[in-house]
Formats: structure tokens, sequence, C-alpha cells
């Protein structure tokens, strides 16, 4: 009876253990889309740096020590807003001199003329020589000609008298003072006294390599690209801590040669500045709006995966097996990253489930019959 026992029992192990390896785990299974391509706007992102639109330097038109300082720096100011008093005394004194003269002189014509009348008769009837009637006619001009040089001297005396009162040129934000009540002023040094910027509408100048126009350029006459051009192209505004600058700007100005030294070419743009939010000799980056791709290529963000190696990409090639792609990209669009290289229509790139591929594995991609799958009998 042991013996029978002991037999069954062997063969029983040898059942439990004669299976063979255990079936494969299943491909994990992901979602993907096709790459096509479709029509993007092109934006191209450059550093940036704000230029006041205008700067005009407030100097001294004439010599003489500063009375007053007449507004407050860092203000707004309107264009003819007095800044600075300088003590006049000096420049009245010679605008009434100047007055004097023109007096003087005015005096002196009216009576050559009244001669030049009263020689007039007598040389009809040979009173008087010809010779001391043109004499006459001479002293007349002459006297002419020095009223004209005095008023001119009044003129100018009265304009020296109107820059003691130092104005600003044009509306803006008046800077610091370059000097204090007491300073002497020259006109021949033209002493520096303050800065007035426009600052709404601001500027804001970049740079573009030559190499990008040029192939911007190719692309447009390939048909691929169609610019927006200078007066229609759009441009926002990222400011130093990542926010975006809430007025759209416009480019206004694309220079026409490049830079031998640095190989850019300058470009402009206007932007509003109501509250005042850009300041002269700030850098942003800005994003201009070239125009439209025709063939553009976009992935969903939560495909791409950032590291400090670059861009890349899950791509499901042939036979379903899993592959790194590295890829360039552009800016963020509505929820996705434009993609510059890196993909070609028909790539399927992986959006769902990345976690649970592995490069050089299958995967089997939602929505697909499994990869080698019989299809399925009609009943």
């Amino acid at each position: 009876m042991i013996l029978p026992a002991v037999m069954a029992g062997l063969l029983l192990l040898a059942g439990c253990g004669g299976g063979g390896q255990p079936p494969a785990a299943p491909p994990p299974e992901v979602d993907a889309v096709t790459i096509r391509y479709q029509p993007v706007d092109y934006v191209a992102e450059l550093p940036a740096r704000v230029q006041a639109m205008r700067t005009a330097e407030v100097r001294a038109r004439v010599n003489g020590i500063v009375e007053r300082r007449l507004y407050v720096e860092g203000t707004d100011v309107k264009a003819g807003t007095p800044l600075f008093q300088i003590d006049p005394r000096e420049m009245r004194a010679a605008y009434d001199a100047a007055r004097a003269a023109l007096s003087r002189a005015q005096s002196v014509e009216r009576n050559a003329k009244q001669d030049v009348e009263r020689y007039r008769p007598l040389v009809g009837r040979e009173a008087i020589s010809k010779q001391e009637f043109d004499a006459a006619i001479a002293r007349g001009a002459q006297a002419t000609a020095d009223v004209e040089s005095a008023r001119a001297q009044v003129d100018r005396a009265k304009l020296d008298l109107t820059y003691a009162t130092v104005t600003a040129p044009i509306s803006g934000r008046a800077g610091r003072a370059q000097v204090t009540e007491g300073a002497l002023v020259s006109a021949s040094q033209a002493t520096l006294m303050a800065t007035v910027e426009q600052l709404d509408p601001i500027y804001v100048n970049f740079s573009q390599s030559s190499n990008a126009l040029l192939t911007l350029r190719r692309d447009m006459e390939n048909g691929e690209l169609k610019l927006n051009g200078v007066g229609r192209a759009k441009v926002r505004l990222i400011l130093d801590d990542g926010s975006e600058y809430d007025e759209t700007g416009q480019l206004d100005f694309l220079d026409m040669a490049v830079d031998p030294s640095t190989g850019t070419v300058s470009l402009r743009a206007e932007f509003p500045n109501p509250r005042r939010i850009l300041l002269p000799g700030q850098f942003v980056r800005a994003r201009i709006e070239v125009g439209m791709r025709r063939n553009g290529i976009t992935v969903p963000q939560r495909a791409v995966q950032i590291t400090n190696n670059g861009s890349s990409v899950m791509v499901v090639g042939k036979d379903n097996i899993v592959s790194v792609r590295q890829v360039k990209t552009g800016e963020m669009r509505d929820g996705s990253w434009i993609i510059e290289s890196g993909l070609k229509p028909g790539d399927r790139v992986i959006t769902n489930g990345l976690q649970k591929v592995q490069p050089g594995k299958p995967v089997h991609i939602s929505g697909t019959p499994p990869q080698g799958a019989a299809p399925a009998k009609k009943g």
C-alpha cells in the first residue's frame, strides 16, 4: 500500500512543475497622436531693451546763477513747463540797453529821411549839388540798416531774457536735477540741468540675426511662411518676473543694414505705457508675431519631457516599439508646444501612459487592435 501512495505523490509533483514558463505580460496601453502638418502662428522670442520714445537734455542757453528749481524731480511735466529760474538781472539789463540803442537808431533814421526830403526840391533847382543829395540818401539807407541791426539786438536780448526761465522742451517724465540753486551755468559749455523722457508711448528695441532673417525670407519665397510685415506684426512682452505685459505693441521699424560687429539687424516696436510699467533701460523678452507657417507641428504639453539635456518625446515606431526623440520646442500655444524640429508627419507621439513605457519595449496604442491579433470572426 505504501508504494502505490508514493508513486501517486511523485506523479502529482511532476504534474505541478511541468507547465513551462508563465505567459508574458501584455504591452502597456498608451494614448498617442499622429503628427500632421497644420497652420500655426510663427512667433519669434528675442531679448529686448526699453527705450524712451523721445529724450531731451535740458541745457543752459545763457550764463548765470541758478536761483530756483521749479519742478518736482521724477514727475510728469508738459512741454513749456518752467523747470529752473536763472538770475535774469543781467539779461534784463542787456535787453533794456538794446531797446535804448534801437530808439537811438530810429531817431537817426528819421533825421536822415527828413534831410533827404528837404534836399529833394533843392537839387532840382540846383541849390545843392547832386553829390550832396546822393550822400544824404546814403546816410538814410545806412540809418535804416542800423535800425534793423538794433532791432535784431533787441530780439536777441529778449530771447536771452526768456532763456533765463528754463522750460521743458517736450512732455514727459522729468528726471533728477543736475544742478542746484546757486550753481553757475554756462551757455558756451551747455551745462546739463535735467533730462526729460517721453514714456508713453515707449519704444522697445531688439535685434534678429541675419541668418534667421535669411531663413525667414527663404521660407516666405517657398510659400512655407506668410509674413505679417512691418506695421502689422504684433509684439508681446515678457517682463523680468515672468509675467506678460498687458499691452500689445506693434513693430514699426526694421533696419535695412546688418550691424557688422554683431551680425544682427535692428528692429523696434512701439508700446502704449499709460501706467509707466516700462522704463528706459529695462530688459524684457519680446514675442513677435512674424507670420503664419503653413506646415507647422504641435504636440500636447504633456507629451514633451523637458530636462537639462533638452526636450524629448516618446515615439512609437515599427512593431509598436518605443524610442526617445529629441525635439526643439518653440512657444506654448493653447496647451501645446510648437515643435520647430525633430518630428515629421506620420510620427506617433505618446501623450498618456509615459510612466509605463520604456525605450526599446513594445506598447499597445489604445483604440487599435493588439499587435498580431487576428480579426474577429463574424458570428
